[in-house]
């Protein structure tokens, strides 16, 4: 039998058939602990494995030192680095973006019976170390020696403790789990693990637009963006190398590499990172609630901006609109009718050849789009783009986009052999990493915006050629942060011609959350699409990002994936989904205005009209999140966090911080609804109900949606009838206090006219 450790194979993706010589490296008991320029500097010896598949110690194996590096950001934030020599400890970083409030406070460290204890200023206990030995007791010598380990146990916020996995194994060397460890390939490291001790009732929340249910313990995630064809698989456009934990802590992963995340998955008793690369980089997080959890998280890596006013109405979109007469034709209805809508998107038919990206309006079916989109918006509509990072081999733009390196040259192998990029086959990937190709891109966009575009739909981003060659980084290290650059570069521009920071974003990383904002892919028109899509959203909520949004109703159909019809009551279900969502926009690869639904177009113009309406509320809550570490697509343990029950809700949420939502997901027309503590008011009938209990098998009729709010809320609310949100003057807004002698908002007069 070949010699063998399984830990190796089993998580770090180990390979004992490998001519190669592979090692794995663990770490051991500190040698040296000592304070430079108030960070804490830990000397940790790595002893190499021995690869056997017996219970033998690596007595006599080699050992080399590494330093371990402990930095606190404000009073709940430690930092734990190794960069293994080669890299080192820096607070610029793409990523990064540290608030006041992450301000470096001092560590010291003192030794004391057998321990290290690192602490701030202040007096509060941020670390300790163990640097006992092992108590032996009379079965010692029928096993193994007790082998050398590194036993930390951090206190980001004082009082939480969150361990290292020192002990995670059946008996050495037998591990499911080491606290910190590397992979040496031919004498070169390149992978390196961090696992923390997690609980046997441990739930986990976060890393990205996860397509899961809400508790992901048990799980193990591979962080490398795609395309997620979908909302109902592993694949996702949006990996974000964060986690909450409901014991009230989070962990953010600061890199860029293709990393794994075992969430319990790997083994029951700890969390385990994996990064490709060979850099342990993490940020412990403590807090009271997730909100202080994931304010933390944005402390370090940026918050939200606001987005504008008009971004909050109705978005009409499909794929695609192919001509000016065609776009005004649609608009003109929608006024006629009073149709409330702000924006009208154009996807990717508005070029000279459909899907063909130059950046440019086909002249024949856009002769005129200055005046296009001037006439349009003396309707009160604004104009949305799609486009994409990508050079086509017939664009126009493509022999000055090689000439200059604005997209990432193939390597010469790849270059005579073609590349195997993807299904549409792009030449080059714009190289965001080269200042130059970043401004020439901008320039493409300027064209567009100046002429009165508002909003550029930053489409894909997801995958780059991994076999091109870029400025700034290896592809492996770019490919994850590509959505961030992108997205940056659009959002920047965008700002600085219309004076409005939007982008309508599908890809993500750590950091995207300030450059809003993102919707959640390609769904499928159906049940699994809508359930799928509301467990992406919560997810990515618990991820950072504080605005979000989904296809209304899905993107594509089955069978046909273009052209089998949407049924009534999907269109009408995720039409209230989107209304209590933070942005609303209608797309797909079929008609979605709502004329094409004659039996339900009445009852999507009365959900319409309570959109428009809730406006008021929808600012006050989005202006919030972007001070705070809210979402407007909160979880439920977002305000219940020690309601076990809560811990695994996917089909409700809280929209905002008044509001509980529980959309139907069925053509039954019932579901069951769970109200947390507290006493609830029926949104529609003023029904006042006491939480703490299931409703069983509601029968909930198809203009009608289970809307929960807070007893005693005050919501602000527009009590007129717009036809988009120019015609909006803030000044008269209302509030309705939900209370016992709130009467339900369908009799608000504004539905009653």
């Amino acid at each position: 039998m070949k010699p063998t450790n399984y830990h190796l194979f089993d998580f770090l993706d180990f390979d004992v058939d490998l001519k190669k010589d592979e090692s794995l490296w663990k770490a051991c008991r500190p040698v040296a602990v000592e304070e430079r320029d108030g960070d804490v500097y830990i000397t940790v010896p790595f002893q190499k494995q021995v690869l056997a598949n017996d219970m033998a110690p690596d007595e006599g194996t080699p050992r080399e030192n590494h330093t371990l590096i402990l930095r606190q950001y404000g009073p709940k934030i430690t930092r734990v680095f190794m960069g293994f020599g080669e890299l080192g400890m820096a607070d610029d970083s793409e990523m990064l973006m540290l608030s006041e409030r992450a301000a470096r406070m001092p560590l010291s460290a003192v030794f004391d019976d057998g321990l290290w204890v690192i602490s701030t200023a202040d007096g509060v206990r941020r670390a300790v170390i163990n640097m006992r030995e092992p108590v032996l007791d009379r079965w010692s010598e029928l096993l193994p020696d007790p082998q050398e380990t590194l036993d930390l146990r951090l206190f980001p916020d004082g009082k939480r403790e969150v361990r290292l996995a020192a002990y995670d194994h059946f008996s050495p060397p037998r591990y499911d789990a080491l606290p910190l460890a590397y992979c040496k390939l031919d004498g070169r490291r390149e992978r390196a693990t961090l696992s923390f001790e997690c609980k046997p009732d441990e739930c986990f929340g976060g890393t990205g637009e996860r397509f899961a249910k809400m508790d992901l313990s048990g799980q193990t995630f591979f962080l490398k963006n795609q395309d997620g064809q979908g909302v109902n698989n592993r694949r996702t456009y949006k990996n974000i190398p964060f986690y909450v934990s409901s014991r009230m802590y989070g962990t953010f992963y600061h890199t860029t590499s293709h990393c794994k995340l075992s969430l319990a998955g790997h083994s029951t008793r700890s969390v385990q990172f994996m990064s490709e690369q060979a850099l342990v980089d993490a940020f412990v997080i403590g807090g009271d609630s997730f909100e202080e959890i994931i304010r933390g998280y944005r402390d370090l890596t940026g918050y939200p901006s606001m987005p504008p006013l008009w971004s909050f109405g109705v978005w009409m979109s499909r794929m695609t609109y192919f001509s000016a007469e065609e776009v005004d034709g649609i608009c003109d209805r929608m006024r006629e009718e009073h149709y409330p809508c702000d924006v009208i998107h154009l996807d990717t038919g508005w070029f000279k050849t459909d899907w063909l990206c130059e950046w440019k309006f086909n002249e024949e079916r856009f002769p005129d789009p200055e005046g296009f989109i001037r006439g349009l918006k003396e309707k009160g509509f604004r104009v949305s783009l799609w486009q994409l990072p990508y050079v086509a081999e017939d664009a126009e733009q493509i022999d000055e986009a090689r000439a200059n390196d604005y997209i990432a040259p193939l390597t010469k192998q790849q270059a005579s052999e073609g590349s195997n990029f993807s299904a549409l086959d792009y030449a080059g990937t714009i190289d965001f990493t080269y200042p130059a190709a970043t401004e020439w891109y901008k320039g493409l966009l300027k064209k567009l915006l100046d002429m009165g575009v508002v909003c550029i739909k930053t489409d894909f981003g997801e995958n780059i050629h991994m076999d091109a060659i870029y400025k700034g980084m290896s592809p492996e290290l770019l490919n994850n942060l590509y959505a961030l650059l992108y997205q940056k570069a659009a959002y920047e521009v965008t700002k600085d011609v219309t004076g409005d920071g939007i982008v309508w974003a599908r890809a993500a990383w750590a950091g995207c959350q300030r450059y809003p904002l993102h919707w959640g892919g390609d769904s499928c028109s159906s049940w699994d699409g809508l359930a799928g899509s509301l467990k992406g959203g919560l997810h990515f909520g618990l991820s950072g990002f504080a605005f979000w949004s989904h296809d209304v109703p899905g993107f594509h159909s089955l069978p046909n994936f273009m052209n089998s019809p949407v049924a009534d009551d999907v269109y009408i279900r995720w039409t209230q989904f989107g209304v209590f969502s933070s942005h609303i926009r209608y797309h797909g690869t079929s008609k979605r205005e709502p004329w094409h639904y004659p039996a339900i177009a009445p009852l999507v113009k009365k959900w319409w009209k309570l959109r428009y309406a809730l406006i008021p509320y929808i600012l006050r809550e989005s202006e919030k999140a972007t001070v705070s570490g809210s979402t407007l697509v909160q979880a439920l343990i977002f305000h219940h966090a020690d309601d076990r029950t809560c811990r695994h809700i996917d089909d409700q949420y809280y929209f905002g911080d008044s509001f509980m939502v529980a959309p139907v997901m069925n053509s039954e027309n019932r579901r069951d609804i769970y109200l947390p503590e507290g006493r609830w008011v029926n949104f529609f009938t003023g029904e006042v109900l006491d939480g703490a209990r299931w409703l069983k098998d509601v029968e909930v009729p198809l203009g009608d949606m289970p809307v929960y709010v807070k007893y005693g809320s005050v919501i602000p609310f527009y009590p007129e009838a717009v036809d988009c949100t120019d015609d909006m003057d803030l000044s008269k807004s209302v509030t309705l206090t939900v209370d016992d002698r709130f009467k339900g908002v369908w009799n608000e007069k504004l539905f009653n006219d």
